[in-house]
């Protein structure tokens, strides 16, 4: 059974979710997450998602998981919030 040739991908997760017709936003996002969860401790996941896209972008740039890939890309960029109140005057 071909499962893609992504070695970030060794399940197949992104592979089937580029695959299943009428996918939506939130399933993308459910899928995103086992995918993100069962990476390997060894990977970076940031350079995951970038091979992701890199592989299936071109192809499907109106696909829901690219969106979500993409967002998971915005997140890793985005500076940490400044804590403000109570917690940012605690020890």
């Amino acid at each position: 059974m071909n499962k893609g040739k992504l070695a970030e991908d060794p399940r197949g997760l992104l592979f089937e979710a580029y695959r299943i017709t009428g996918i939506t936003l939130p399933e993308c996002k459910s899928i995103f997450l086992d995918w993100a969860l069962g990476l390997d401790i060894s990977i970076d996941q940031l350079g995951a998602i970038k091979s992701a896209l890199k592989e299936y972008q071109k192809n499907n740039p109106n696909h829901p998981m690219t969106k979500v890939l993409l967002e998971g890309l915005e997140i890793q960029n985005k500076p940490t919030k400044r804590r403000g109140g109570w917690s940012a005057r605690r020890n």
